[in-house]
C-alpha cells in the first residue's frame, strides 16, 4: 500500500513502526515494480515476521547497522507495500477455535471476485486463496468446534449461489514455520548473512 504513512502515535520510542490504516479516496496510479532487495532487507523481513514486536535497536544490531540505517529500511518496505503491518501469530486451540480445516471450492467461472466479498464475511475465515487446479478457491477456517465447522460448510458456504461444489479437509496437527526458526528463513540463515 504505497500510501501508508507511519502512524504518529500508538508506537513507543524504539519500536518497529506501525503503517496507519485507511483506504485509498482517489484512484492509484499504476504501481510501480518493486523494488530490489537486497540481503539486509531479506534479513529485516525474517527478523520481524519471528518477531513483530522487535525494537529497530534489536533488528539493526542484528543486521549489522545503524538503527538510523534499520528504521529507514524498515520504512521503505511499509512505503513500498513489502510489510503490510504487524500482527500476531495466534495459536488457535488455545483462542477456542479447536477445529480448524482447508476447504476446497468450485466456483461459477468469473465469480470469483463476489465469492470472495462473500468467504470475507465468514466467521473464523483466516486465509482465502484463488487457485489452479481442480478446485478454484482454497480456504483456511479456524472454529470452536466439528459442529461448528459443519454449519459453516453445510449452511453458510453452501448457500452461496456462485459455489458448485465444496470439499473439507480436517486439519488434525499443524506446524507454523516462523515459530522457533523450523523455517528455511530462520535466524541461523540470519546469522550467515
Amino acid at each position: 500500500m504505497p500510501d501508508e504513512q507511519m502512524a504518529a502515535s500508538g508506537s513507543t520510542p524504539g519500536s518497529v513502526p506501525v503503517p496507519s490504516g485507511g483506504a485509498p479516496s482517489a484512484p492509484q496510479t499504476p504501481p510501480t515494480p518493486p523494488r530490489p532487495l537486497d540481503p539486509i532487507d531479506r534479513s529485516i523481513m525474517r527478523l520481524l515476521q519471528a518477531d513483530g514486536r522487535a525494537s529497530i535497536r534489536s533488528v539493526a544490531e542484528q543486521v549489522h547497522v545503524s538503527r538510523a540505517n534499520a528504521y529507514a529500511r524498515i520504512n521503505r518496505l511499509i512505503d513500498d507495500g513489502v510489510i503490510r503491518g504487524f500482527t500476531a501469530r495466534v495459536n488457535h486451540e488455545r483462542a477456542g477455535q479447536g477445529a480448524s480445516a482447508y476447504i476446497t471450492l468450485k466456483i461459477v467461472q468469473n465469480s470469483w471476485r463476489t465469492v470472495r466479498e462473500k468467504l470475507r464475511e465468514l466467521p473464523g475465515a483466516a486465509h482465502i486463496a484463488l487457485v489452479s487446479g481442480d478446485f478454484d478457491v482454497l480456504l483456511l477456517v479456524h472454529t470452536p468446534d466439528n459442529r461448528t465447522l459443519r454449519e459453516l460448510v453445510l449452511t453458510r458456504l453452501q448457500s452461496i449461489p456462485e459455489v458448485l461444489s465444496t470439499r473439507t479437509l480436517l486439519v488434525f496437527e499443524e506446524t507454523d514455520l516462523l515459530d522457533a526458526g523450523l523455517g528455511p528463513n530462520s535466524a541461523q540463515a540470519i546469522s550467515e548473512e
